[in-house]
Order: structure tokens, then sequence, then C-alpha cells
């Protein structure tokens, strides 16, 4: 399953806009875009005001149904981890894995030794198009690096393993936030999560951080 270059979350906590929001992007896709809609409520927003996942679902499928939308949709599973992700397999087929209360937990000196090792030719001056300057890569930023995020990276490794096995893989989009923290990643920590997140084999379409600022 492929999220297309264009997607915009929508949704509400009561259910009652899905139509509204649905035809506004319709007129968007008039003027040449392909934006697909993605329903979105987290967990916490299920508690707030007592519905369920399954009530995501409904409002999609009814909005679509209504406007005979053709494009692609999905049903986001906010903000889950492995403590509360059960309820939203059946009817989700988008996860956002937040694993932001992972980031600067403990990994094995094995598992952060292995991940230096790999990234090995990177050490020096890196060039990444689109940024100007080159990114210095030293091994004190790699350990850095992995002492912040392994973990995270390793715990979104185990929510997609479990989604994978419930769902089967290719089924749903993998998206992974780290964005509810105070401090943001900066691009080169970025850069090194995403390898982190393809070592461990998960194939996150979408990463939300915590914007970086320059200004």
């Amino acid at each position: 399953m492929k999220l297309e270059k264009f997607s915009l979350g929508i949704g509400d906590r009561f259910s009652h806009q899905g139509v509204a929001q649905l035809r506004a992007i319709e007129k968007a896709n008039k003027h040449g875009l392909n934006i697909s809609p993605v329903w979105n409520k987290s967990n916490r927003e299920h508690t707030y005001v007592h519905s369920k996942p399954v009530d995501v679902r409904k409002e999609a499928d009814s909005a679509v149904e209504t406007l005979g939308f053709k494009g692609k949709y999905f049903v986001d599973a906010d903000h889950i981890n492995l403590g509360n992700v059960a309820p939203f397999v059946e009817s989700s087929n988008f996860f956002t894995l937040d694993v932001a209360s992972f980031i600067g937990k403990e990994s094995s000196k094995e598992d952060v030794l292995f991940f230096i090792d790999s990234c090995e030719k990177y050490l020096g001056k890196l060039k990444v198009p689109g940024i100007e300057q080159p990114l210095v890569v030293t091994k004190e930023l790699l350990e850095r690096i992995a002492g912040k995020f392994l973990a995270a990276t390793q715990q979104a490794a185990d929510i997609y393993d479990f989604l994978k096995a419930a769902k089967g893989e290719g089924n749903f989009v993998t998206e992974v936030s780290m964005d509810e923290v105070e401090s943001p990643q900066t691009p080169i920590d970025l850069l090194f999560i995403l390898k982190m997140l393809a070592d461990k084999r998960v194939p996150v379409q979408t990463i939300a951080p915590k914007i970086y600022r320059t200004f």
C-alpha cells in the first residue's frame, strides 16, 4: 500500500465533517492535484469523547460513498504504541507509530557499536542534495545520535512487526512520529533516524519530526 505524494490529514472528534472535508479535497484535485485524504484520530482523542476506532472508518467510508470519491483514502491510527494499537488494527490502514517516549532510552553497547560500524562510509563531509553546506559526520556524532534515537527506532520496529503479523506485509502505510518532544530533531538526526529505520526493515513512508528551525 503506497501513500500518494500529496496527502492531507482530516477528521473531527464527533464525525460530523467528513463530507465537507472530502468535498474540499475534491475541489483541490480538480485543479490538477492528487491529494489523498487521511482520516485520523488518536487514542487520546477517542478517550476524550468515548468514540471507537471503527467510528472513524465508518465516517470515512460514508463520506467516500456519499460523494463517489474515486481516489485513495486512508484511516490513520494516530499516535499509537504497543499498549493501545490493538483496537485500531481492523479498521485502520495507516498507522502513526509514536515512539517519542523512547527517545533517549538506553540501547545495548552491542547495538550502538553495530550502528556506528554500519555508518563508516558516511564519516567525514557528507553532501546531501538540497542542503547547501555538507554535513560533518564523526564517530562522536554517531554515538550521540545512537544514544538518543536507537531505542526509539527499535520500538518503531517492534510496533511495525506486530502490525505486519496482524494485517500482513504491505497492507498498510507506516508513519513514525517523534514530534511530541521538547527538543527538535536536526536534519542530520533525521538522516540517521531514517537509516536506523531502514536497517530495521521498517518501510516508513512519512515521518513526523519535531520541526527544526534555523531562524
